[in-house]
Order: structure tokens, then sequence, then C-alpha cells
């Protein structure tokens, strides 16, 4: 119940619906905290997500300080997972800058959030349309469009790639 309360939550947040989102993720960390015999480890996973959540939220609101308080949160909790379960920290590392990346983006520092962006997943179709979007900010149109093409080509099943679809269709023209 917690992981189909966050892919909700994903939904609301890709389409601007702060609040709706805010409930849901807090939702499907209070679920997720309730799994039977919950280990350690993901236990600090659900805290991750709530932490990445909350940040990625208040990025969008434009409260910076919020969001870098809960990035900083997350980057706790993350090393934490790394004792606890190392494991899950090997696959969870990887959407760190994701989130580094996401804030800086939506709190207008177009630069960090390049380079951020850049040590993302680069065959995340989300990442690349972070990326185009970063680009536009820059404004470096050339590099924006190279973004949304690489986003088009990749094949996904989730909320993120069904975001990316849309915004490479719209940005693309096709």
């Amino acid at each position: 119940q917690g992981e189909m309360a966050n892919e909700a939550a994903r939904v609301c947040i890709d389409n601007g619906d702060l609040n709706t989102a805010y409930k849901l993720y807090r939702e499907g960390h209070e679920r997720g905290l309730k799994e039977p015999n919950i280990s350690a480890g993901r236990r600090t996973l659900w805290n991750y997500r709530w932490e990445h959540a909350q940040a990625r939220i208040a990025a969008r609101r434009g409260h910076k300080a919020e969001a870098e308080q809960h990035v900083e949160a997350a980057k706790t909790v993350l090393d934490d997972m790394r004792q606890k379960d190392p494991k899950l920290y090997e696959q969870q590392e990887k959407f760190l800058p994701y989130l580094t990346g996401y804030v800086a983006l939506y709190t207008s520092d177009y630069k960090s959030a390049l380079q951020d962006l850049e040590k993302a997943d680069q065959k995340d179709a989300f990442i690349q349309c972070l990326i185009g979007m970063t680009y536009e900010k820059l404004g470096d149109k050339d590099k924006a469009t190279e973004a949304y093409r690489k986003a088009a080509m990749v094949q996904g099943h989730n909320p993120p790639a069904a975001f990316a679809r849309r915004l490479t269709r719209k940005k693309l023209g096709s």
C-alpha cells in the first residue's frame, strides 16, 4: 500500500498538485513503515523516500531552505542505510544526484542542477527531461532538444516515463 501511495503521489507532483502529492507521500511513508516484520534497512528506505519527496515538494513550492534541509536529512538517512543494509544503499545512492539536481532546478540554480543531473541515471527518460528543462532555463535550446530526444527514445511503463512521453511530445512537436 505504501508503494501504491508513492506512485500516485509521483503522478500528482509531476502534474503540479503538490498538496495531494504531499498527503500521498506521507501516507506512503506511514503505510510503508507498517510493513510486517520490517527490517532496519527497509525502515531507512521509507525514511529516505519521505525526505526525498519532501525536498522535491519544497523545491516545487519555491522553499529553497526547506528543500535543502530535506536534502541534508535524506543524505543522513542514506548514510544510515549504508550501515543497516549495504545492498539497499547501493540501489538507492543513485537517486541522490537526481534529488539534488531536481531541487537545484526548481530553486533556480541551473548550473548546479545540470552538474548533478549529469551524475544521475542517463538512461532514465525523466532525468533526460529534467536535463532538457535545465538547458532551456540556461538558454541552450539545442542541448535541450537533444535531451528531449534522448528522453523520447527511452521506453518505460511507470509514472516518470509517462511524464517524459507527454513532455517530449510537447517539446518536440510530435
